[in-house]
């Protein structure tokens, strides 16, 4: 048998925040554990003693599917994942998912409602208006995505087949605070926030997350889904796009994304390692406190989003002066702080606090925002 795939060693911190930071586009450059990078530098040519990289065995070899298995089981861990959903790991990214959420979901004509607070919520609504009509619940559109709507305010369709929402909204550091309750599945596009502090997905009749922030490289997009909801897909929902056909095939019904799912797994296992998600929570929560702070104090920087509704993972910030932004990205650039510029559609600056990005990181910028400000303010 193949060894075991554990991954046993704590990673040591990074000493900048090169490649640590969000590009400025929807392409997104993520941080992922240096401990895992190295791991798999070392085993790219000679995996398992077999000679050959994970790339090049086959999907459903002994060896691959141990590796898909262990995945499976350690997020079950993570997140507490009971038998009662079904685990798949699927291509497409979580953008796929705008259209196969409302395929394996709704009968045709059947209402969807959709919460839009940030640029990925609207466009799932965009996208879920393609198969079905959508209910706008509730948007934020008109406060620039700065605030979460209260739920006192939500207009329900009781018919609806399910109910859409972004935790997390990357572009305008947008989070809800809680979970809203729901008579009807709740559905949660989890792509940025996935893993970065624990969940009771037992509130969830679906999650879904693009790997590429918390869990490893694009191209990977985890679906937990209750069983319970497996089954309902449309006619017309394309087979690889069918949750029941991933579900009854392990996620393989197609060649799943190898080298995505095996790094996912000693992404995993770095977690496991660390402590779970209880500590990862608490050093985000330390990295993000720093950060708001030091902005919150300051009379030159300044965040846009209402504290409650403030996401743990991004924050978007802006300078006093926006004559000063193109010095500020020089100067970051310069300094090893990588890709801070805000996404277009909105501007200003932006610092993404994936699990990866450990304290000293957060710390170093910390230290040239004051140090900005000083020469600058």
């Amino acid at each position: 048998p193949p060894p075991p795939f554990f991954l046993m060693i704590r990673p040591p911190p990074r000493s900048t925040l090169l490649y640590s930071w969000a590009a400025s586009d929807v392409y997104k450059r993520q941080a992922l554990p240096l401990g895992v990078l190295n791991r798999s530098r070392a085993e790219m040519t000679d995996w398992l003693g077999l000679g050959v990289s994970v790339m090049e065995v086959s999907h459903r070899s002994r060896e691959f599917v141990a590796v898909a298995k262990h995945a499976e089981a350690t997020l079950r861990r993570l997140l507490a994942i009971s038998d009662d959903y079904a685990v798949l790991f699927l291509q497409g990214g979580a953008s796929a998912q705008f259209s196969a959420v409302p395929l394996n979901l709704t009968a045709a004509g059947q209402v969807i409602d959709q919460v839009v607070t940030g640029q990925w919520s609207k466009k799932a609504h965009a996208e879920g208006e393609r198969y079905s009509p959508v209910n706008l619940v509730a948007s934020s559109a008109d406060q620039q995505f700065t605030t979460v709507p209260e739920a006192s305010e939500w207009q329900r369709d009781p018919s609806a087949a399910y109910l859409h929402y972004c935790p997390n909204e990357t572009i305008g550091g947008l989070a809800f605070s809680y979970v809203p309750e729901s008579e009807v599945p709740l559905v949660a596009d989890m792509s940025s926030t996935i893993l970065s502090q624990p969940i009771d997905v037992d509130q969830f009749g679906v999650i879904y997350a693009g790997a590429q922030k918390n869990i490893g490289p694009a191209g990977l997009t985890v679906v937990i889904v209750r069983r319970d909801l497996l089954g309902r897909a449309r006619s017309e929902t394309p087979s690889t796009m069918n949750w029941q056909n991933a579900a009854d095939n392990d996620s393989m019904h197609n060649t799943p994304p190898t080298f995505a799912i095996y790094l996912a797994a000693l992404v995993f296992d770095w977690l496991e390692e660390l402590g779970g998600l209880t500590v990862i929570e608490e050093i985000n929560r330390r990295k993000a406190g720093k950060l708001y702070d030091l902005i919150d104090a300051s009379d030159f920087f300044s965040n846009p989003v209402e504290v409650k509704s403030r996401s743990l993972i991004n924050v978007p910030f802006t300078l006093a002066e926006a004559a000063l932004d193109d010095v500020f990205l020089q100067e970051a650039d310069a300094a090893q702080l990588l890709n801070l510029k805000g996404h277009r559609s909105v501007g200003g600056m932006r610092a993404s606090l994936y699990n990866a990005v450990d304290e000293a990181s957060v710390d170093a910028l910390c230290d040239f925002l004051r140090h900005f400000e000083q020469r600058h303010g």
